[in-house]
């Protein structure tokens, strides 16, 4: 009490004093206003437990009994008619066209046009049939969901379609799911299919439907060859004069059938009930995140997978919002700008990507240990729950990222970010996160794979998923099915997964993709690749090895914007000394494009094994073995 008595009436107080007070304030202000942590829904330390049989569940599952979330969506007509009634007929989905705002449908809207649509399909007489399905052949846009949501109203079955499968592909799955109807985008979509019916190649399909207009000529090719071509408006209309109830389905009712892209062989239709995707979504709304009527999700991912369709779900069971890009990947940031998402879902390529570009473009020293000092601070701050966008790092370096990148503002509020391990077997999710950890709608076990030297005694094997998620097998194919569904109900993803010490999972390699070497030595070359792709001059990378040959090699697409600096820095006068004996550089990259990626960015091994096969040949002749 003396010292602050002779402080405050003390005529000039010294230095030392200001200081000692100057400093007090600082942190009581730090103290008062510093960020707080977010607790997790379950310990980091522990995100998982052991049951019966070796598998392990989520820590905060009870069990894996998650048939739905909300007791009025239980299927996926259901889903958006919730999302309808909790939105108050709010904003929907959104679309734009270049340098404008986003426009936005209603969900009456996108109701009424679907029960439209469904009308006049019942009316032309597709559908009605149960061994008959409904073709979906467009890029991500809000006709796309309101082609399938017009499948649902009526307990159609959708089958969505992709041209990056190639054209024998398209082919095959329209005759293999007996789709006599496809409603697809572009006229030149629809060429493609009349040409196919002309050359006698799926003479099942009678009916398309086209949302951009066309020509009378594609029209009179269409009814040369027998095939109606009708406008989606007009058919919309045709529907409205002839509307018919909705007929809602079950959740054990088929929904949609989804082929999947592969890395060789012919595409596999897995087919996946209501219950399927709408548990999936449900374990997720439990666990990890619950939109509301303000959030908003980017659709670019392609809708043709479950990935973005459960995303979709998650976002229509809560009365969110949807915004379209425009179609052309290089144009997303732009899009978000305008956008201004809640809800970014991406895969691993593009975050890694984003990631290198980033560290490449810190090109001084400095500016990489300051780049490097703002990730570990970040970093220090999200193990301990802090998540925020207003640090003095976020300031200096991230805010820049987010514009650059992600087109985040500093205005904006924090961005859900969402990555997923799955397959479409098991309706996509069956983890979150990298890898992470179980959904609550599935178990899962690690199963020996003793050829690969991996046991479950080690907490590492092939990934196996149980639960109400999983698939109820490929379409007229059960021999298929057989091959990853076992008689218990297991799905055996082909992928090799190590429990880690605090329950998470993670991916280490691959059981399909492995071939025996001359000298007998297994090789699992995604392995190989993930060690090269490391490398900052490394865009892409295939590896390749042959039963006959004792040694790799492999193909290279260089990172044009890193490779001149390296090459002047480092030269490459000696060759690599590692197990890839030789490399071939290839200017342009593997895509969806040019057939040599899925479109779940996979690599297409037996099709780049082929494209690649006279450059491999002259690498393996210039080899001394």
């Amino acid at each position: 009490m003396l010292f602050i008595f002779n402080f405050l009436f003390s005529p000039l107080p010294t230095p030392a004093l200001i200081c000692i007070l100057t400093l007090g304030t600082a942190i009581f202000l730090w103290l008062i206003n510093r960020p707080q942590p977010v607790l997790p829904p379950v310990d980091l330390n522990n995100q998982s437990v052991g049951i019966k049989g070796g598998a392990r569940k989520g820590a905060g599952q009870k069990d894996n009994d998650s048939h739905y979330y909300f007791s009025d969506a239980r299927t996926l007509y259901e889903v958006f008619q919730r999302g309808l009634a909790v939105s108050d007929n709010g904003p929907c989905l959104g679309y734009r066209k270049p340098n404008q705002p986003y426009r936005w449908l209603s969900y009456k809207q996108v109701s009424d046009r679907a029960e439209y649509l469904g009308s006049c399909l019942l009316h032309k007489g597709y559908g009605s049939s149960t061994d008959h399905f409904i073709g979906i052949f467009a890029q991500n846009r809000p006709e796309w969901i309101i082609s399938e949501l017009a499948c649902y109203t009526y307990s159609m079955v959708a089958v969505p379609l992709y041209d990056t499968l190639g054209a024998d592909a398209i082919i095959y799955i329209v005759n293999k799911a007996n789709i006599s109807a496809v409603i697809c985008d572009t006229p030149q979509k629809a060429s493609l299919l009349i040409e196919n019916v002309k050359k006698g190649l799926t003479p099942g399909l009678k009916l398309i439907i086209l949302m951009d207009p066309f020509e009378d000529d594609l029209k009179e090719r269409g009814e040369k060859n027998g095939v109606e071509i009708l406008l989606l408006f007009d058919a919309e209309n045709l529907g409205k004069e002839n509307f018919r109830k909705p007929m809602p389905p079950r959740p054990k009712d088929l929904s949609i059938i989804c082929f999947t892209s592969g890395t060789t062989g012919d595409p596999k239709g897995a087919m996946l009930t209501h219950e399927n995707i709408v548990a999936n979504s449900s374990a997720f709304l439990k666990l990890y995140f619950q939109a509301t009527t303000e959030d908003v999700s980017i659709s670019y991912l392609p809708l043709a997978h479950m990935f973005e369709r459960i995303v979709q779900t998650v976002m229509y069971s809560c009365g969110a919002k949807v915004g379209f890009f425009q179609g052309d990947i290089r144009l997303l940031p732009d899009d978000m700008k305008t956008l201004k998402p809640t809800v970014f879902p991406s895969v691993p390529r593009l975050l890694n990507r984003i990631y290198d570009k980033v560290h490449n473009e810190a090109k001084t020293p400095l500016k990489k240990f300051l780049l490097n000092l703002a990730v570990s601070c970040k970093f220090s701050e999200v193990k301990k729950g802090i998540i925020r966008r207003d640090s003095f790092w976020d300031k200096l370096i991230f805010g820049k990222i987010q514009v650059g990148w992600l087109g985040i503002g500093q205005s904006q509020a924090n961005i859900w970010v969402f990555e997923a391990y799955g397959q479409t077997e098991c309706s996509w999710w069956c983890f979150l996160g990298h890898v992470g950890v179980p959904l609550a709608c599935n178990h899962v076990k690690l199963e020996d794979v003793p050829d690969m030297n991996y046991f479950s005694v080690n907490s590492e094997g092939e990934i196996c998923i149980k639960g109400i998620n999983v698939f109820q097998g490929y379409l007229k194919d059960p021999e298929k099915t057989k091959e990853v569904l076992d008689e218990d109900g297991w799905l055996h993803t082909g992928d090799i997964g190590r429990w880690l010490p605090n329950g998470t999972l993670k991916i280490i390699d691959r059981k399909k993709n492995i071939f025996k070497l001359a000298q007998g030595e297994y090789i699992a070359p995604e392995k190989i690749e993930n060690i090269y792709i490391r490398s900052n001059p490394v865009s892409q990378v295939f590896v390749h090895g042959d039963s006959l040959r004792s040694s790799l090699v492999g193909v290279v697409v260089p990172d044009p914007e890193v490779l001149p600096s390296f090459v002047a820095k480092l030269g490459l006068k000696a060759p690599l000394k590692n197990c890839v004996k030789s490399i071939f550089l290839h200017p342009e990259p593997f895509s969806i494009e040019n057939g040599l990626l899925t479109p779940t960015l996979k690599a297409k091994r037996g099709d780049l094994a082929k494209y690649f096969q006279t450059q491999i040949n002259s690498l393996y002749e210039n080899i001394q073995e």
